[in-house]
C-alpha cells in the first residue's frame, strides 16, 4: 500500500497507534467526547484623439486576437488538468486541491464528476489535509498554545477540511498512469506549522491508488491527519431523482460518532447495535437513510477494510484502505433543494483520524520536525 521509493522517518514524538480499539477511543461511550504596481503619479498629457483605421476583413483587432489568445492558455477553474489512463481506467486529476475530477472504468462514473472550468462544488474529490472533517469551532489546544483557524464553515461555526482543499498543486511526476503532485501548508494564523504535502495517483488493474504523505519542514512538532472526499457511484438506480436511495451498502462499522444535528459537532461514540439505521455490516439498501457521520472499530481482511456500493444490477464500487485510516465518513450527499445534486453519489471518506481530533486526540498524528506520515487508499469498480 506504500511506496518504499518515498523513506518515512520515524516521528522523534510519540504517534498515537493508528487504529484505534473496538470500540474503545479517545472518544469516550457513550459520554460526550468533546468539549469542545500602485500608479506612479504623474500628469497626464491631452492628445489629439487620432482614426481607428477599420480592420481589414477577416483579420481580428489586435485586442481581439489577445483576448483569443489569453483563452486559449487560460487555466480552468479547477487548475491543471492531468489524465492518466491503464487498465481500463481513466482519471482526470485536478492541481486545485489534487483534486480526482474524474475516475471511470471501460467508460462507466466511479465517482461524481465535475468539469474542469468549474468551480469543485462540495469539496467532490479534494484531498483533505491537515486535518480531515471539523474542527469545532475551529480552535484547538497543541502543545499548550491555543490557536484559532478560520471557520471555513461559517453557516456551522465549523473549520472544515483542512487547508490544501483550494490549494495549486505543482506536479512533481507525470507518467502516463501515474501522476505525483504537491504543495506545502505555509505556517498561518491557526496553523503555525510547515508542512510538505505529496499526493500521488497510480493506476494498476486492481485500481486508482491514491496515496498522501505529510512532511514536517518546520522546528517544531505539527498535528496532522489526511483523507479523501471522493462521491463514489455504483451505477444504475431505481430511482434517478435520487440515485443512492436505489444502491446497497456494506460499511463494516461496529461503532458511529452521534454529532449534534445543527452544527454536526462530534457528541459520543456508540455501537451501531444502538443505530440500526446506520448499521451496515451486511450488505442492504440504502434506500432513503440520511447518513453524514463518521464510524469507527472498522472490520478488516487481511488488514484491508472495504466499502462497496452496488446498484441493483450487482455493478458498483468499492473503496479499500489499511489501517492507517481506523476512521471514515458517510454522507448520502442529501440537497433537497438542489434535486439535481440530491443523493446522486455516496460520498466514502476514510480518516486517518475522527472528527475534530484536534482537540480529541482521537487517531491524531503528531509530526515531529522532518518526520513523515503516509496514508493510502484505493478505488476499484465492481462488476457484475
Amino acid at each position: 500500500m506504500t511506496d518504499p521509493a518515498l523513506p518515512v522517518s520515524e516521528p522523534a514524538l510519540p504517534v498515537p497507534e493508528p487504529a484505534l480499539p473496538v470500540p474503545e477511543s479517545a472518544l469516550p461511550v457513550p459520554e460526550p467526547a468533546l468539549p469542545v504596481p500602485e500608479p506612479v503619479e504623474g500628469t497626464l498629457v491631452a492628445t489629439e484623439a487620432l482614426p481607428v483605421p477599420e480592420p481589414v476583413e477577416g483579420t481580428p483587432r489586435a485586442a481581439d486576437a489577445s483576448a483569443d489568445a489569453a483563452s486559449e492558455t487560460m487555466l480552468p477553474r479547477s487548475g491543471r488538468q492531468f489524465r492518466i489512463a491503464a487498465h481500463g481506467y481513466e482519471a482526470d486529476i485536478a492541481s486545485v486541491g489534487a483534486t480526482l475530477r474524474a475516475l471511470r472504468f471501460e467508460g462507466r462514473d466511479l465517482v461524481v464528476p465535475f468539469a474542469a472550468d468549474e468551480v469543485r462544488p462540495n469539496y467532490r474529490g479534494a484531498t483533505l489535509a491537515p486535518w480531515p472533517n471539523r474542527i469545532v469551532d475551529g480552535r484547538y489546544r497543541f502543545a499548550g498554545v491555543e490557536h484559532q483557524l478560520p471557520l471555513t464553515e461559517p453557516e456551522r461555526g465549523q473549520a472544515l477540511h483542512g487547508l490544501v482543499a483550494w490549494s495549486a498543486f505543482e506536479d512533481r511526476i507525470v507518467e502516463p498512469d501515474r501522476v505525483v503532485l504537491a504543495t506545502t501548508i505555509e505556517p498561518q494564523s491557526g496553523y503555525p506549522f510547515r508542512v510538505e504535502v505529496v499526493v500521488e495517483y497510480r493506476l494498476a488493474s486492481d485500481g486508482l491508488m491514491q496515496t498522501v504523505t505529510g512532511r514536517n519542514l518546520g522546528a517544531d512538532a505539527a498535528p496532522w491527519g489526511t483523507g479523501p472526499h471522493p462521491y463514489l457511484v455504483a451505477g444504475s438506480a431505481g430511482d434517478d431523482s435520487a440515485p443512492a436511495d436505489g444502491w446497497t451498502l456494506l460499511l463494516p462499522a461496529s461503532a458511529v460518532l452521534t454529532v449534534s444535528p445543527d452544527r454536526l459537532s462530534p457528541v459520543a461514540l456508540e455501537p451501531v447495535d444502538a443505530h440500526p439505521e446506520w448499521d451496515f455490516r451486511a450488505t442492504r439498501p440504502i434506500g432513503d437513510t440520511f447518513i453524514d457521520h463518521a464510524f469507527t472499530a472498522l472490520a478488516s481482511l487481511d488488514g484491508v477494510t472495504t466499502v462497496e456500493v452496488r446498484d441493483g444490477e450487482g455493478r458498483g464500487v468499492a473503496l479499500h484502505w489499511d489501517a492507517s485510516c481506523p476512521w471514515v465518513q458517510i454522507h448520502t450527499a442529501d440537497t433537497p433543494a438542489d434535486a439535481a445534486m440530491h443523493r446522486i453519489g455516496l460520498a466514502v471518506e476514510p480518516m486517518t483520524c475522527a472528527p475534530d481530533a484536534f482537540n480529541s486526540g482521537a487517531g491524531l498524528v503528531v509530526l515531529s520536525p522532518g518526520s513523515a506520515h503516509r496514508a493510502s487508499w484505493r478505488i476499484q469498480s465492481l462488476q457484475r
